[in-house]
């Protein structure tokens, strides 16, 4: 008797646990599929995933109907009698086909589709993107303009042991910087990736692609953003202890307001020796003189 009440005290303060549970997940994102996204490269994916997603679909319903059929037509209480067959030709032929058809029809558009994504000429601006533990460095190679983005003071605060700040409280918690990048709209913008100290992954789902920012080596990638906005990313590759502090956000405006950013970051960046390069120091930027 004591072991049902000490069981149902158990389950109670598992529902209990639950039910407190709930209003929280109430206001997470509930994805259930990949995102479209808001350029060309990360429409095709879109579509090419939900491409095999039914040819997967269709497959699965066409052998796990013939898998049940069989079982409830076939089976031994029918009065059913196995086959003495060994081979056939003909299945062979066709369960060899159709699986090789299927790939091909798969493979001829994923294969456009990574020459698309590789295609990086013709860009209207360049931007180097250098990570850093923990923090992004943007330079835009084409306009002379730096910008270091690291966790937004309101979130880093936030996240401290004791910091007696509800994280629900915090607008984008986790998810804002500094410093965003700016970039123009229906501009193709050719994206150059690496790193300053350890192997680090600059990603944002809405362009449909991630990039792995190695040392010593460069990554190319492009984007031609579609529609403005903010587009927010994160570091995806276990880089440190505070690799989940290492946000993205890409503000996309009008070539107008473009161009009145980068003016602006110009008059307002101080003067840099040349033989100054940062180097990553814990979670600082240090320059070495």
């Amino acid at each position: 008797m004591m072991s049902l009440i000490t069981r149902s005290g158990r389950m109670g303060v598992v529902l209990a646990s639950i039910l407190a549970m709930l209003p929280a997940m109430a206001n997470a994102s509930w994805e259930l599929n990949l995102p479209r996204g808001v350029t060309p490269y990360s429409n095709i994916v879109y579509n090419l995933h939900m491409l095999i997603l039914w040819v997967c679909v269709v497959t699965g319903i066409v052998v796990f109907g013939a898998i049940f059929l069989s079982i409830l037509k076939f089976r031994k209480s029918q009065g059913a009698v196995a086959a003495q067959w060994h081979e056939s030709t003909t299945v062979e032929v066709l369960w060899t086909i159709v699986p090789f058809a299927i790939l091909i029809a798969m493979a001829v558009p994923a294969t456009k589709a990574l020459i698309m994504m590789e295609d990086v000429g013709k860009s209207d601006l360049t931007i180097k993107v250098t990570g850093y533990q923990w923090r992004w460095r943007y330079e835009y190679l084409d306009r002379g303009v730096e910008v270091f983005a690291a966790l937004s003071q309101k979130s880093n605060v936030a996240r401290q042991l004791g910091s007696g700040i509800d994280p629900t409280t915090v607008e984008n918690y986790l998810l804002d910087v500094d410093n965003e990048i700016v970039l123009p709209v229906n501009k193709k913008i050719r994206f150059l990736t690496t790193a300053g100290d350890v192997i680090h992954s600059w990603w944002v789902p809405a362009l449909g692609w991630k990039r792995d920012a190695i040392p010593g080596y460069i990554n190319e990638s492009w984007a031609k953003i579609e529609k403005e906005g903010v587009y927010r990313g994160q570091c995806a590759l276990l880089c440190g202890k505070d690799h989940g502090f290492m946000p993205i956000v890409i503000r996309v405006v009008s070539e107008a307001e473009f161009d009145k950013w980068i003016a602006g970051h110009k008059q307002a960046a101080p003067p840099v020796a040349n033989s100054a390069s940062p180097v990553a120091t814990g979670s600082l930027l240090v320059q070495r003189q």
